[in-house]
């Protein structure tokens, strides 16, 4: 993910006014702007939910045509400005923020060829990850940043893990097949697969069960082993987390700053006490 602060303005004057009304929210201005932002993310988020209940849209649909129409062009002023803004436009539109604000606005233009798109408007309610920093919370923010870390340095790892339960359930769900001997829900391996999914991820919709004595044995093992599997993501991140805090030593807990002397005992840039 990208951060916000790191992007550079534009050398003109109303460009860099500009863009600290809407990337920064020091003043007056700028936390106006993110507070409007963040109600027309709401609005527009509500709108799209009631247009799926065919009441609602019965009576209202064409407040609510407009008032979507109003908040996409509204946004895609704001996409068009945040670029005009920065120096660094490629970064901007490849970054976390850059995609999620573009996929704000993309799916009103797709619903005008595929009206069933329209409904994709509700990924707008990533936008209101902004709250952190507009509430002066970027704290919870950098902790979000340590997660994503974590979870990218053990990703092969746990692409691993994923095959292996993929493996795992395949021939699970084929041995269910040929147990249970062709009963109603295990007509096929496939539909005996999505057994064998729901149950090793301790889920247990219900909708299918095993019959025989032996299924409900391979059952029982299956789910026991469950509780196993599903512990052995959490162990994995878990462990990056722990060996990228010892790699980056001692470091504030609330603004995430590791430029720490080792006799500190505050942090240089929040106050914060170091632990």
């Amino acid at each position: 993910m990208e951060r916000e602060h790191n992007f550079i303005p534009e050398r003109t004057k109303w460009k860099r006014q500009l863009f600290r009304i809407i990337f920064k929210s020091d003043t007056k201005l700028g936390k106006l702007f993110d507070i409007m932002l963040l109600f027309l993310i709401l609005l527009s988020t509500f709108i799209v939910m009631m247009e799926s209940v065919e009441v609602y849209d019965a009576k209202l649909h064409v407040i609510f045509v407009i008032v979507e129409v109003a908040i996409t062009v509204i946004f895609t002023i704001e996409y068009a400005l945040r670029i005009i803004t920065l120096r660094n436009k490629k970064e901007y539109i490849f970054s976390f923020f850059g995609i999620i604000d573009f996929l704000a606005i993309l799916p009103f233009y797709l619903s005008l060829f595929i009206p069933i798109t329209k409904y994709f408007l509700i990924i707008r309610m990533l936008r209101m990850l902004r709250i952190f920093r507009i509430m002066n919370l970027m704290d919870f923010m950098n902790d979000g940043y340590f997660i994503v870390r974590a979870l990218r340095n053990s990703s092969r790892k746990i692409y691993i893990f994923l095959l292996f339960l993929m493996i795992f359930s395949v021939i699970v769900g084929s041995m269910m097949f040929m147990v249970e001997g062709h009963r109603e829900g295990f007509e096929s391996i496939p539909q005996s697969v999505y057994w064998a999914v729901v149950t090793v991820t301790t889920v247990g919709y219900g909708d299918v069960s095993p019959g025989t004595p032996l299924g409900k044995f391979l059952s029982v093992l299956l789910m026991l082993a469950g509780y196993s599997i599903i512990a052995v993501p959490t162990g994995i991140v878990t462990a990056e987390m722990r060996n990228k805090r010892q790699e980056i030593g001692k470091f504030c807990d609330r603004c995430g700053n590791n430029d720490i002397d080792d006799d500190s005992r505050f942090c240089k840039i929040c106050g914060e006490k170091i632990v």
